[in-house]
């Protein structure tokens, strides 16, 4: 694409006032001289496009981080440019992003030696999701200074944008150096784990029901087993991601309090063997990641986070919780994150967590209202006070009548502040690993 630089519009644009000069001061037959000025121009316009250097022979490749912590500051783009032959001795170039990355606001100029250059742009992540560069724009003059090579180069770089993990993850290792230390010995008890480790010698305290009779009568001393926790669990993360979780709470929406808290029992769980596996809904399932073991595998998991992306439509438990059902073919571990108002909302989400509790361990995490507890709690003064006391301590019934089903149909319920959701998570998780529910 050939353009005219300003230069060369302010050349065009003196062929009229000089037409107006010609025929005003001298014979009105040479007015004619202005107009051909102006496609003078043009004409130079156009060969000046045409001696620059082509589109064709510009090659720019751009890379950026794939994963990048929001909060943590901006991100650096690199951007490479090469180009065959004789090149331009500058260009300027811009990067159209998508909403989730802050747009940069002024193009950038960029120095060519020999054809090659480098530049680096600076991307801020706006909010949680997936971010795409999804257009570059690269212009150069040519040896005139009057027109514009332009190319237009649509890009396909995505950078997964997530919660600042320093904090999960410092967090995570202090309740994980909390219960599992390594100074520990491995000895369980007999409720705590089934899982054979080692042979040792029987010690007062030991459970007798752990003696191995026949290793004792051929070693001639009394030997015990010593047992820990099964591992390679499968542990599911199902999140609700439907228009009630998008509401903010403290700050932050509920579904972004819910990705921190996964996260954080993911880093637990791939350090203690087990597997984990990410899935998300709201009027339809629209990600289900495989299971993935391993420390390695967390930050693949936590790229695989940016897509659960904030949604405006209702929750369709039937559908996701059915859909999730089908895909598990062995018993697991379910962690639904969702919350509800009353219980007329809630009526679907027991139904379908009924059914999936017949045959996986389900750990159901919704988040503590501080609101509605501190308009029930809060000291009445006007009769506005009251009706919304009132109504606040209805809302709350209903929401312990509904977490009250849930645990007589066996399943866990984890309700705690956002601020230590990710806490009251991991200790969860801790306590049903050892008693093998799971």
């Amino acid at each position: 694409m050939i353009s005219p630089t300003s230069r060369a519009i302010i050349l065009a644009c003196l062929g009229a006032p000089l037409s107006l000069l010609l025929a005003v001061t001298v014979a009105g037959n040479l007015w004619p001289i202005g107009a051909a000025w102006a496609l003078g121009v043009c004409a130079l316009v156009a060969i000046d496009g045409l001696l620059a250097a082509r589109p064709a022979r510009m090659r720019i490749t751009v890379a950026a981080p794939s994963i990048a912590p929001i909060g943590a500051g901006p991100i650096d783009a690199h951007l490479a440019f090469e180009c065959d032959g004789a090149g331009p001795a500058s260009a300027e170039v811009a990067l159209e992003t998508n909403h989730v990355l802050e747009q940069p606001r002024m193009p950038q100029q960029v120095r060519l030696d020999g054809g090659r250059g480098d530049a680096h742009a600076a991307l801020a992540p706006l909010r949680r999701g997936e971010g795409r560069l999804e257009t570059l724009y690269c212009r150069w003059m040519g040896p005139l200074g009057l027109a514009w090579r332009q190319l237009i180069a649509p890009l396909e770089t995505r950078v997964a944008v997530t919660p600042d993990l320093d904090a999960v993850e410092r967090e995570a290792t202090l309740l994980f150096s909390r219960t599992m230390t390594h100074g520990i010995k491995p000895l369980r008890d007999r409720g705590d784990g089934s899982e054979f480790d080692a042979l040792a010698e029987f010690q007062p305290g030991m459970d007798p029901r752990l003696v191995e009779w026949k290793q004792s009568a051929r070693h001639l001393r009394l030997l015990a087993k010593e047992v820990r926790a099964e591992r390679n669990h499968q542990l599911v993360f199902a999140l609700d991601t439907g228009r009630a979780m998008c509401e903010p709470i403290s700050g932050a929406a509920r579904v972004d309090w819910s990705v921190n808290a996964a996260l954080m029992l993911t880093y637990v769980a791939l350090k203690l063997g087990d597997r984990v596996s990410f899935f998300g809904f709201d009027s339809r399932p629209h990600l289900m990641t495989g299971f993935a073991s391993g420390t390695r595998a967390f930050a693949l998991l936590q790229a695989q986070t940016a897509k659960l992306d904030y949604s405006t439509d209702e929750s369709n438990y039937t559908l996701g919780l059915t859909a999730l059902a089908e895909r598990l073919q062995r018993r697991s571990m379910v962690i639904v994150f969702t919350d509800f108002t009353d219980t007329v909302n809630a009526e679907l989400m027991v139904e379908n967590i009924t059914r999936l509790a017949r045959r996986h361990m389900i750990v159901f995490v919704t988040f503590a209202d501080d609101d509605l507890e501190t308009l029930r709690s809060a000291e009445p003064q006007t009769p506005d006070d009251v009706a919304r006391a009132v109504i606040a301590q209805r809302l709350l019934q209903e929401r312990e009548i509904v977490l009250a089903r849930l645990r007589r149909l066996g399943v866990h319920v984890v309700d705690a502040p956002v601020q230590r959701l990710g806490q009251a998570l991991v200790r969860a998780y801790d306590t049903l690993r050892r008693q093998e529910r799971v």
